[in-house]
């Protein structure tokens, strides 16, 4: 007897994000994932539920500049044929990471677990590099203990005011903000994001750069919420949605006349 191909019993679904993390709110698309069809009580959206995407921000935000960047995806709803997806992560590349270390330097790093004013609860790296003054001649840049310990509680006081005073939407806009490069102003007028903080009140104790959100893990969430969900969508997603339904197209139907004999 011949196989049959699994994905004869499979359907596709469009995988989306919410509009924050695209240049364009209009096209949210991630792409595609396929999943059983629905046979009798077990539904395909319950197998839809809870995957995690891995994708570049710079594929969503068109952006080569933040290829090193990568953001994770839980589905979190089933719209039609669209999986509606949330935050579930931030990490960078292992060779974005290898090409921060340098020799002469001091690396310092931390971690926080804090909350999110929704009830997220999220662990938050960060690293920092030290660096020359401006008009060091000292060919080596190493900070003593007392001033890697002042950055480091330094780095955990804005990693913790930050998070725990926003909600997750909002917490993300400062991970992904427009300026990443420690840039302090930009022509949009976004606050800086968390990174760009760390850099300007660090360097007030020793002179610090390529200072990074390292990596961002969601450790738990609260219930599923549709209305807070479907606000991550609101400029783009109940548009887009409804235009890639599957729904017929009226037509006039004529009247019949009968005719008596």
């Amino acid at each position: 007897m011949a196989e049959v191909d699994p994905f004869t019993r499979k359907e596709w679904y469009v995988v989306r994000a919410p509009t924050q993390f695209f240049k364009s709110p209009a096209d949210n698309k991630v792409g595609f994932t396929p999943v059983n069809r629905t046979q009798g009580t077990k539904l395909a959206s319950d197998g839809l539920k809870g995957r995690v995407y891995e994708v570049s921000l710079a594929d969503m935000k068109d952006d080569e500049s933040q290829v090193f960047r990568k953001i994770k995806l839980r589905a979190e709803e089933v719209e039609g044929r669209n999986v509606l997806t949330n935050f579930y992560g931030m990490d960078l590349t292992s060779d974005k990471l290898r090409s921060l270390i340098h020799k002469w330097s001091t690396l310092i790093e931390c971690f926080v677990d804090v909350k999110t004013t929704d009830g997220y609860f999220l662990r938050v790296f960060a690293i920092c590099f030290t660096k020359k003054g401006e008009s060091q001649k000292k060919k080596t840049s190493y900070a003593k203990t007392s001033r890697v310990k002042a950055i480091r509680k330094k780095m955990v006081d804005i990693l913790t005011e930050t998070v725990s005073t926003n909600d997750l939407k909002t917490v993300v806009d400062y991970l992904i903000g427009v300026s990443l490069n420690g840039v302090t102003t930009n022509a949009s007028g976004f606050a800086p994001t968390l990174a760009e903080k760390i850099r300007i009140e660090g360097s007030s104790i020793f002179p610090i750069h390529n200072v990074f959100i390292r990596k961002v893990k969601v450790l738990k969430t609260p219930k599923v919420d549709a209305a807070k969900l479907s606000e991550l969508y609101a400029s783009s997603a109940t548009s887009t949605i409804a235009q890639t339904e599957e729904v017929g197209t009226a037509v006039e139907r004529t009247e019949e006349t009968t005719t008596t004999a």
